[in-house]
Order: C-alpha cells, then structure tokens, then sequence
C-alpha cells in the first residue's frame, strides 16, 4: 500500500479551483519533486496532501485512511511539512524552535521527556545546527534558517517530510547544501516530496518527477524517462536541449535563447 496517495483531487482557495482531479500515488521511500510553472497548482498539491487545504471533492490517502478522518496530532506524527517562508516567534532560539516540533509527541498530561531530547539533538545534528543552539533565529542568515526549520520538522520524527520550496531565496551554494541533506533524509529512508523552480535541480537530486500544469499532471515517472524538449515545451513554452550528465546520467536542460 501507498503510504501517500490522492485520488481525483480537488482543491483551491475560497472558490477558485486550483487543482483539476488529481491521481497520484507519491512512491514510498523516494525523493519526488514536483516541478512546473508559475502559479500551475505544485505547492497547492503539497499544501492538500498535508490537510492544509481540504479537498472540494475527491480525497487524500494517508497509511490507506482518508486524511479527513484523522486527527491532527496523528496526521502530524506520520507526515511533517516545511510549508514556504515560515514564520518564527519573535526572539526565539535555534533550540526552542527546533523542540517545537515535538508538539505531535506531546500531551496535558506529559512532561519533556528523554526521548524527546533525544529527538531534538539528533535532528540539529544531521542538519548540522548544533552550534547555533543558542542563537536567535533573526540572526541567521538564510541557509542557516532553513537548516534549522528542516531540522524543526525532522524532530517530529515523521516518516513523511514534505518541502515546499526549500530553496527559495537562497544562494546556489546554499541551495545544493539543502538539496544534499534532502537526498540524505531520502537515503536513510524517509519518503520526501519537494516542491523546487529549478527543473536542472529537480531532474539531478529526484528519483520520481511530478511534472504539472493548470492544476493537473502532465508526466511523471523517472526524470530520465519524462524529461525531454517536449516536456519543457509543455510546461514553460521553453525551447531548450537536453542533454545526459556523463557521470550520473541524469538528464541537464540547456535552454534556448527566445
């Protein structure tokens, strides 16, 4: 069974429809990125998968449970979410951010626990934030903030982890920093969805590609296998070759001047 899944999705904001009956079975254990153009329904697909935006009709699938039916402590404790440019309390440190994603472990009747230590350090330490524990998170720089929101959702210990954007705003350095720690999230067995702009990115770091446009999907599989000058066409009116990476051979998009 597929841990995340939709079927014949619909969903928007107020009453302008965004996605167009959505099918899609999100592969358990991958990196999937969802790609497309501007204002084409990607961070809106990732929002309705994690219960941020109901469903006008059709429904989302967690565990095989349609979402709706959960509460949200439990939806929590399988599926974390990094929505886009987050917002921090005023004043608060790396550490107490970071702990707040404990929240979904928590009860009135439950006190900070050793496990919930635990869970906190070792989440800093695989985003190597460890030595920002103590520094206020308006004092860092942009890199360093996504680190420490990536490292918030990883302390809910969540099998699900999806990013919506996570490179936004950031430096190619910065960017590849964040990539590199989503592929090693992926590795070690998470099952993570990113929504990125770069479809270069999307097509090197991705094991399944979600390719979308006017709310609906328009391919998707192994990026090898669906991106091609077609596709770039469809989605961006972009005419562009594309080559293979010799050394991983995955496919690179140069695009043609207009």
């Amino acid at each position: 069974m597929t841990r995340v899944a939709a079927e014949a999705l619909r969903a928007g904001y107020g009453a302008r429809g965004v996605l167009d009956g959505i099918d899609v079975e999100i592969p358990d254990g991958g990196l999937t990125v969802i790609v497309g153009p501007n204002a084409c329904g990607k961070s809106t697909l990732l929002r309705a998968l994690a219960r941020l935006i109901p469903a006008s009709s059709g429904r989302v699938l967690l565990d095989g449970d349609d979402i709706r039916r959960l509460s949200t402590k439990e939806v929590a404790r399988r599926m974390g979410l990094l929505p886009q440019s987050p917002l921090a309390p005023d004043g608060i440190t790396v550490e107490d951010l970071v702990a707040r994603g404990r929240y979904p472990h928590q009860s009135v009747l439950s006190s900070w626990s050793a496990e919930d230590e635990r869970a906190v350090a070792d989440a800093m330490a695989a985003t190597n934030v460890v030595d920002l524990a103590d520094r206020h998170i308006d004092e860092l720089s942009g890199g360093q903030r996504q680190r420490v929101w990536i490292a918030m959702a990883l302390a809910q210990e969540t099998p699900i982890l999806l990013l919506d954007e996570p490179t936004t705003f950031l430096d190619i350095g910065h960017q590849i920093e964040v990539l590199e720690l989503v592929t090693r999230l992926h590795e070690e067995g998470r099952t993570v969805v990113v929504v990125l702009h770069d479809i270069n990115q999307a097509a090197g770091y991705a094991t399944h590609l979600i390719a979308m446009k006017d709310g609906r999907i328009v391919a998707e599989g192994a990026p090898r296998d669906v991106v091609d000058a077609a596709l770039l066409k469809t989605l961006f009116d972009l005419d562009a070759r594309v080559m293979v990476d010799p050394d991983t051979g995955n496919p690179v998009v140069l695009p043609g001047r207009r």
